[in-house]
């Protein structure tokens, strides 16, 4: 039987060509191209090393190094092509490098192997995505802090279940989501931190008989060190996970986040006015003005979730060392960086945008009896026991809504029929400003408080 021909690096052991689905089905070319800069960065790296141990002669270095030059600019101009039949994008590169200089280029693949390959760049690629995710998270809450400052002493509803809780001022409730977004930037780093060894030079799996520098292939890509253990180094995907798990912690924030938007921008609330160019009309409805950018925001969050769910199950029952179900790790990586790069970058450039309807928020925070904790908190300051408060404010708030109006407008002399504790000073502490105003302790309400949490953050986004 005589040997097929085939373009394949491995082809020597196949009497046979692969059927031409199966190469169509196993070739990984269509999306990993993407990490074409990142495959070329290895190569060099480690093309450098290889001359620096004399396993490639000086000649052999220049000449890989200006072809890989070459191929860059032709992958950054759009006029590389690509071929399916040649798998991958390590492949496609290492074919036109040899196109390009000879027989060189086929010795550039000398000590390594696909798959410390492909951990390598898949982690300078998480790495890079980290670093613009982490870019975005700070122009958001940039964004956020701005709204805040602006808003730091707006009083507006706050809110348990959904019901009027108790007062609060909507800088505040704006520096929450600048907090939340503080544990996403830190988890991210993390995951950076964590990623940060280099897998070349692990081959396909135990190493390489040559005298390589592991080291050195690591501090050129940036790596903090090489990665301790060959079979792990080419067959670990945490990084990737992880990178996802913050991500879908990030989307959840968002989706929080966006929630709020949409209903503080609906007809019953008119907390807020969202800008008209991130909105969309009705085909049938002219009135209409609808919230689709929150609204995608909150429904991509559902995908980034996807995404971590199938790395997670891609790597559940996976052996040691590389199998080639690791080659679907790629595009639920993409797909989340895509994403989350998208919804931080529309958050960020819509929430400057913001205008805040301050007198329907301050009508919406005086008509739940938000001031109620505060009536509570006056009678225990006057000698009563919290339980017997509690139950004095409730009569009092039955009170009230049997009359149609609020507590701070009840007569003196019904609200002593209920405590003869409560005195002419009682108004003070039931007035929304008095309410929020009472709150100065570091985390809490008061403008004051808010303005110096403000102040911290703008300093640590400079920093």
């Amino acid at each position: 039987m005589h040997k097929a021909k085939t373009n394949s690096a491995w082809g020597g052991r196949f009497q046979e060509s692969t059927d031409a689905f199966v190469a169509a089905f196993t070739a990984s070319v269509g999306f990993d191209q993407r990490l074409a800069q990142e495959d070329i960065a290895g190569s060099r790296a480690h093309a450098a090393m290889l001359v620096k141990q004399g396993v490639l002669s000086e000649a052999d270095g220049e000449a890989i190094a200006r072809g890989l030059d070459a191929i860059a600019d032709e992958i950054a101009r759009g006029e590389f092509v690509w071929d399916t039949a040649l798998e991958d994008v390590h492949m496609n590169i290492e074919k036109r490098l040899t196109d390009r200089i000879g027989d060189a280029g086929k010795r550039l693949h000398t000590g390594r192997s696909r798959n410390d390959q492909v951990a390598t760049d898949i982690r300078l690629y998480t790495r890079a995505a980290i670093e613009r995710i982490l870019g975005e998270i700070r122009r958001l809450q940039a964004a956020i802090v701005a709204l805040a400052e602006r808003e730091a002493e707006t009083i507006m509803p706050g809110f348990t279940h959904l019901q009027v809780a108790q007062p609060v001022t909507f800088g505040h409730h704006l520096m929450a989501w600048y907090e939340m977004l503080v544990r996403d930037a830190g988890r991210f780093r993390d995951c950076r931190e964590r990623l940060n060894q280099s897998p070349l030079g692990a081959a396909a799996l135990a190493g390489t008989t040559y005298p390589i520098d592991r080291h050195m292939t690591a501090a050129a890509l940036g790596f903090a060190a090489p990665c301790a253990n060959s079979l792990d180094a080419v067959s670990d995907r945490d990084f990737a996970i992880e990178c996802c798990a913050a991500a879908a912690t990030l989307m959840m924030h968002l989706s929080r986040i966006a929630e709020e938007l949409i209903i503080w921008n609906s007809a019953a609330y008119r907390f807020i006015d969202l800008p008209d160019r991130f909105c969309t009309g009705s085909s049938i409805m002219p009135q209409k003005k609808n919230p689709d950018v929150p609204e995608l925001v909150r429904g991509k969050t559902g995908r980034v979730y996807g995404h971590l769910v199938a790395l997670l199950t891609l790597m559940k029952s996976q052996p040691l060392a590389y199998n080639k179900d690791n080659q679907e790790d790629k595009e639920p990586l993409f797909d989340t960086v895509n994403t989350v790069l998208a919804c931080l970058r529309a958050f960020a450039d819509m929430i400057p945008a913001i205008e805040a309807n301050r007198e329907a928020m301050y009508r919406a925070a005086g008509a739940g009896y938000s001031t109620a904790t505060d009536l509570a908190d006056y009678l225990v300051r006057r000698g009563v026991a919290f339980r017997d408060a509690h139950e004095i404010v409730g009569r009092a708030v039955h009170l009230a809504i049997e009359r149609h109006t609020t507590l701070d407008t009840l007569p003196l002399t019904d609200l002593r029929t209920l405590s003869p504790a409560i005195g002419e000073d009682v108004y003070e502490s039931l007035t929304l400003e008095g309410s929020i105003n009472a709150r100065d302790h570091f985390g809490g309400t008061a403008p004051v408080q808010v303005k110096a949490r403000i102040q911290q953050a703008k300093e640590k986004l400079q920093n």
